[in-house]
């Protein structure tokens, strides 16, 4: 796909790429509100920090390969 310049696009395509934005970025808001005014998430997040700071989470490149071993051996280990 050739990208193009903003000088390059019509008022039409630029008024849908600027209304597209702002609806993905109004929808992101929206949920990241909904997400922080639920206590469950908030809880979720205070857990996390806390298992965090115990020392009590994998490392990102341990999970990854503990997640990829069980999709593949799902029924024996997981």
């Amino acid at each position: 796909m050739k990208t193009k310049k903003i000088i390059d696009l019509s008022v039409e395509e630029l008024g849908v790429f600027i209304s597209d934005t702002v609806s993905i970025a109004m929808e992101d808001s929206i949920e990241d509100f909904l997400a922080l005014s639920s206590d469950n998430y908030l809880k979720s997040i205070k857990e996390a920090r806390k298992d965090y700071k115990t020392g009590k989470v994998k490392s990102f490149l341990l999970q990854k390969y503990t997640e990829k071993n069980c999709r593949k051996t799902q029924r024996i280990l997981c």
